[in-house]
C-alpha cells in the first residue's frame, strides 16, 4: 500500500492532467477550477484514508475529532470508505450532518442571545434552489471529489498487487521473516577456555 507521501505525489501530478482535461472537455473556467480543487481537497483532506489516523486525517487539525466517530465505524479498506461513489458519497453525507449540526447550534444560539428566529423550511427551500439551479458547478465540484478519491483506490489497488507479485516471485526464505525472528540454539565458543580441576 503506498505511503501518504506517495498518494500526496500522484494526486499533484494528476492535477494538471485533471485541470486540462476538465477545461478541453467544457471549455468552462468555473468547471475546471471547481473539478480541479475538488479533486486536490479530496486527494489531501478529504480521500478514503480517513478512516485511520492518516496525512488526511492530520491535516484537519483540531477539526480532526469530526472524524473519529466515522473511524469507529468504518473498517479501514471497506466499500464505505474505498469504494468507488459510495465512499465518497459517505463522506460528502457525513460532513453534511456535521455542517447541519453547527449552523442549527448557531442558529439556536443566534436565537437565545438576540432573538432572531430561523426560518428553516424558507432556508432549506433556497439550499435545495441553488443546488438545482447551480447543478452543473454542484456535479463539477463532486467529480473532482470523486477523481480524487479514484486516484487513491487506483494507487492503493497498483501498490498492492506489486507487492503480491513481489511475494510470488521472490523465495519464500527471502520474505519470510521466521528464521530471523526465530531464538538461536546456543552455540559453544570455538576455543573454550579449560578450567583447572
Amino acid at each position: 500500500m503506498p505511503s501518504g507521501r506517495l498518494h500526496d505525489r500522484i494526486t499533484l501530478w494528476c492535477l494538471p492532467l485533471i485541470a486540462g482535461g476538465t477545461f478541453g472537455l467544457t471549455r468552462n473556467s468555473d468547471f475546471t477550477l471547481l473539478t480541479t480543487g475538488g479533486f486536490l481537497f479530496s486527494g489531501l483532506m478529504f480521500g478514503p484514508d480517513l478512516d485511520i489516523h492518516s496525512r488526511h486525517f492530520i491535516r484537519w487539525g483540531w477539526l480532526r475529532l469530526l472524524w473519529v466517530p466515522y473511524q469507529k465505524t468504518i473498517r479501514h479498506r471497506s466499500v464505505w470508505s474505498h469504494g468507488l461513489i459510495v465512499g465518497t458519497l459517505l463522506r460528502v453525507a457525513y460532513l453534511s450532518l456535521w455542517i447541519s449540526l453547527f449552523t442549527g447550534l448557531g442558529a439556536a444560539c443566534a436565537y437565545w442571545v438576540w432573538g432572531v428566529q430561523v426560518d428553516w423550511g424558507h432556508w432549506g427551500g433556497l439550499t435545495m434552489q441553488g443546488v438545482y439551479n447551480y447543478r452543473g458547478q454542484v456535479f463539477a465540484l463532486w467529480l473532482g471529489l470523486e477523481l480524487g478519491a479514484i486516484s487513491h483506490v487506483a494507487a492503493d489497488t497498483i501498490g498492492s498487487q506489486i507487492t503480491r507479485y513481489r511475494r510470488q516471485r521472490l523465495p519464500k526464505k527471502a520474505i519470510t521473516r521466521k528464521n530471523s525472528l526465530s531464538i538461536p540454539k546456543k552455540i559453544p565458543p570455538k576455543n573454550p577456555k579449560k578450567t583447572k580441576r
